[in-house]
């Protein structure tokens, strides 16, 4: 699929989706309760049904129903899967999987798409490794197809959590291991993120000692009951709304949004507003006002799902702007540092790499053709580029904002921007 994208500036309001990141972290701990639990307003994008196919694979039972799903446990005892675990395009679902596989007592096999059979899990294996289970790379490279074998009785592991999902993973996983789990943390990317799964285990009631985020101490043998939550709006797919109106100079109003949320994109508001786009606050509404802006320096290790639309609001800046110490973004769908910089190149950006970000200059973007990479929030931010940039933009692979916004063009049409779907042959 292709999106065409011309020149416009949207207005009004738009209700954010749920988060991806909640929705997940709420499957996973209601497949290993006792009892039935309640998730409202999840999200449903490829990513999360990719993780309810795997917490059903694991034993739990979902009912779907509009707006609310119901998911009845385990108790911490996951059954062994009948068959390979495809969590598709979700490299969150493969990661917390690789824990909850580690709570099994038999084999787990995971695989996914192409992009997924390129992320490292190499450093969770070796955890779950020296927490009793064993777990190994089929090709020796990683990287998916991988294999699990349970139970974890516990002990003490090291991790450099490049991605927060490693320590997540284990975070979740440990308090139902048949014994105490000690987790060192010499690195830490994305720090919020693991705050939230510590919200979600403070909300569950599983106890574990913290120390400064560079060592857990997590009791084993604990259960949690059934709960009932609803999921918070998604920083990260407000972000390309927030980054919409700043480089068109729109006011968009978005709906939904929990600023005492842990998500760490709700810091982009704190970067756009330096770069000098105005904000008001009221409840769980946000209203965003575009204007000039100006670079700047933008520590990004806590947002990294940030930068592609970021890097598109650098080009409108006056001045230069250094998106740093977001190394870990070259391990997502794709090294999205050096994607960004190719793409928003061929459409005149003044924009290079860095080893850990990008280093961006105010540009007079055009629109071209331009190639999405099959990454969600890449097709996404090269749309808002679109909507700033002279001519015609025409997105490829556009079908992956199934990922996380399903819904992205209709939600942007309804704000009024120029913005549709085509086929390959350039159908709409």
């Amino acid at each position: 699929m292709i999106f065409r994208v011309k020149s416009s500036v949207p207005e009004g309001t738009v209700t954010i989706p749920g988060s991806k990141s909640h929705t997940i972290r709420a499957l996973v701990l209601g497949l290993l309760a006792h009892g039935k639990s309640v998730i409202r307003g999840p999200l449903e994008s490829s990513d999360t049904l990719s993780c309810l196919s795997m917490v059903r694979s694991f034993g739990a039972c979902i009912e779907r129903n509009p707006g609310t799903w119901l998911v009845t446990g385990t108790g911490g005892s996951p059954c062994v899967p009948g068959d390979i675990i495809d969590t598709g395009n979700s490299g969150t679902s493969l990661y917390m999987g690789l824990g909850v596989a580690g709570l099994a007592s038999g084999y787990s096999v995971f695989t996914g798409d192409d992009q997924i059979r390129k992320r490292p899990a190499q450093p969770l294996l070796d955890c779950i490794c020296d927490l009793g289970g064993r777990a190994f790379s089929t090709t020796g490279t990683g990287c998916p197809p991988v294999v699990v074998q349970g139970r974890i009785t516990g002990g003490e592991t090291s991790v450099k959590a490049v991605t927060s999902q490693y320590l997540s993973s284990l975070l979740l996983a440990a308090p139902f291991a048949d014994g105490g789990t000690i987790i060192k943390v010499p690195l830490l990317n994305e720090k919020p993120y693991v705050e939230m799964t510590l919200d979600w285990m403070d909300m569950t009631g599983l106890r574990y000692e913290n120390r400064e985020f560079r060592e857990f101490h997590i009791k084993g043998g604990q259960g949690i009951s059934q709960f009932e939550r609803h999921i918070p709006a998604d920083f990260s797919t407000a972000t390309f709304f927030l980054a919409a109106a700043a480089v068109t100079g729109a006011r968009i109003r978005c709906t939904g949004l929990d600023f005492n949320d842990s998500q760490g994109d709700r810091q982009v508001v704190r970067v756009l507003e330096e770069m000098g786009a105005r904000f008001d606050i009221k409840g769980n509404e946000l209203t965003v006002k575009g204007g000039a802006l100006k670079g700047g320096e933008f520590d990004l290790n806590a947002m990294p799902d940030a930068l592609p639309a970021l890097s598109v609001a650098a080009c409108f800046a006056e001045g230069e702007t250094r998106l740093v110490n977001v190394a870990q973004a070259r391990v997502k769908e794709t090294d999205r540092i050096s994607v960004m910089c190719e793409e928003l190149g061929k459409m005149g950006a003044d924009i290079e790499e860095l080893s850990h970000g990008l280093v961006v200059r105010k540009s007079r973007l055009r629109g071209c053709g331009v190639n999405g990479h099959h990454d969600h929030r890449v097709v996404m931010a090269l749309s808002v580029a679109g909507l700033g940039a002279t001519g015609t933009t025409r997105v490829s692979t556009a079908e992956a904002v199934s990922v996380t916004v399903p819904g992205f063009v209709k939600l942007m049409q309804g704000l009024g921007a120029d913005i549709t779907e085509e086929d390959e042959s350039g159908s709409e």
